[in-house]
């Protein structure tokens, strides 16, 4: 007998997308978990489609602003040369979040699915180019015995 699967999420984890900083690494997992709750809510019933949404949104924005504050404390910390540059990409990315956000609320043309594409492809994009490049610096400033107690081992590994 073949079971369909309940699974209704637009993207999954893949260890591909792992930098090896646990910290960042969980918290793009919640990205991609948020990028399926925005997928699911675009899935709703009309009724119930538009508040999902709004509430999705919010939580993604918050947890964005978390996300992003998390990763310039490490570059500061390890003085990462292309800062300035991934905090840009960073503002960028809140600008049109919110915008987008503004959008919806003001009852703008605003399409769901289109956005929760957009979301899915630059978080994606993100982690493979302008944060990998982070990871590799840190992880080369550790290599050379520079960064020694920065990263603590994960206690647990799940997910």
């Amino acid at each position: 007998m073949i079971k369909k699967s309940k699974n209704l999420d637009f993207i999954s984890w893949d260890r591909r997308y792992s930098l090896g900083i646990h910290i960042i690494d969980d918290q793009h997992k919640e990205l991609l978990r948020l990028t399926n709750t925005l997928y699911r809510a675009c899935r709703q019933k009309q009724e119930f489609s538009r508040k999902c949404f709004r509430d999705a949104m919010q939580n993604a924005v918050k947890y964005i602003k978390v996300h992003f504050s998390t990763e310039e404390k490490i570059m500061e910390k390890i003085n990462y040369p292309d800062m300035t540059k991934h905090k840009f990409e960073h503002q960028e990315f809140v600008k049109k979040v919110l915008s987008e956000a503004a959008n919806f609320d003001e009852g703008q043309t605003f399409v769901p699915n289109r956005f929760v594409y957009f979301l899915k492809d630059w978080v994606l994009g993100h982690i493979a180019m302008t944060d990998r490049k982070m990871a590799e610096y840190l992880f080369e400033m550790k290599k050379e015995g520079r960064l020694n107690s920065f990263l603590q081992p994960k206690q647990s590994e799940h997910g």
